[in-house]
């Protein structure tokens, strides 16, 4: 575990794990660097896995005004400090990333903006093309948050991305729930992202580093056409989809997949 400091001063909490090329990861809305123990585990006897809180999250710190800037800064941070920990001779090397959800959608802002990153993959980023979420959505978290009715504010959100009234219900009683609420002023955060990435898929265009798009069989629809929509744009894209796999996909099943793509020459 050690720290980072982004461009505005914001200190990110970092954990490393593991030999081999460095390889990040990028988590989506209620998620933190715990979130991902379980993969980076089954990836880390063949690749010095970084997690990292993202800001506001976790043991990160969280400088205001939010901007998505902000966040690409945070992102370019932890990849610079990748090269300063590797300590197996690849150094040199810029890292792979892998994110998931809105930590997805970050991760292919960051490649578009020229982050260094040796190859990238994206794990179902909400990226609504063919149905773009008004900026309206992003306003009304706002003031929930700042109301303080966090509890309003994550239910409003999963109801945004089409989860059942009852599923909500019992995620709002379940043991997690608390940890939920606890980075739930993070949600507009997550929103923005997916909102502004959703508005037009032109900016996929600067991407140039390798990009495996995957999207979950047993996903909603929206997510292999995000998917399908990165690849007709990225020319070095590719799709993969992940049977039996919903958004909410298993360690165990995105890691070999992950392995083999960024083992691949």
């Amino acid at each position: 575990m050690y720290k980072v400091t982004s461009t505005d001063a914001t200190t990110l909490e970092v954990d490393r794990t593991g030999t081999g090329p460095a390889l990040v990861i990028v988590t989506g809305a209620f998620n933190t660097r715990q979130s991902s123990k379980d993969l980076a585990a089954l990836l880390a006897a063949d690749f010095t896995v970084y997690e990292y809180d993202r800001r506001g999250r976790g043991d990160s710190g969280d400088t205001p005004p939010y901007e998505i800037a902000r966040e690409l800064e945070d992102l370019y941070a932890v990849i610079r400090s990748t090269g300063e920990q590797q300590g197996d001779g690849s150094a040199g090397a810029p890292p792979f990333v892998y994110g998931h959800s809105s930590g997805a959608v970050l991760a292919l802002d960051a490649a578009a903006s020229g982050v260094p990153m040796t190859k990238l993959a994206v794990y179902e980023p909400p990226l609504m093309f063919d149905h773009p979420v008004p900026l309206s959505t992003v306003e009304s978290l706002n003031a929930l948050v700042a109301a303080g009715d966090l509890d309003g504010a994550a239910k409003e959100f999963m109801r945004g991305t089409g989860m059942p009234a009852e599923q909500i219900e019992w995620v709002s009683h379940a043991p997690f729930w608390p940890g939920m609420l606890a980075i739930a002023h993070t949600l507009p955060y997550d929103q923005l992202l997916c909102v502004t990435g959703s508005a037009s898929s032109d900016w996929l265009v600067s991407v140039s580093v390798p990009v495996l798009a995957i999207a979950g069989g047993d996903s909603a629809p929206w997510a292999l056409a995000a998917a399908e929509r990165i690849a007709s744009v990225v020319s070095t894209a590719t799709v993969d989809t992940l049977p039996g796999q919903n958004h909410a996909v298993e360690a165990a099943a995105v890691a070999p997949l992950l392995r083999s793509f960024f083992t691949a020459s």
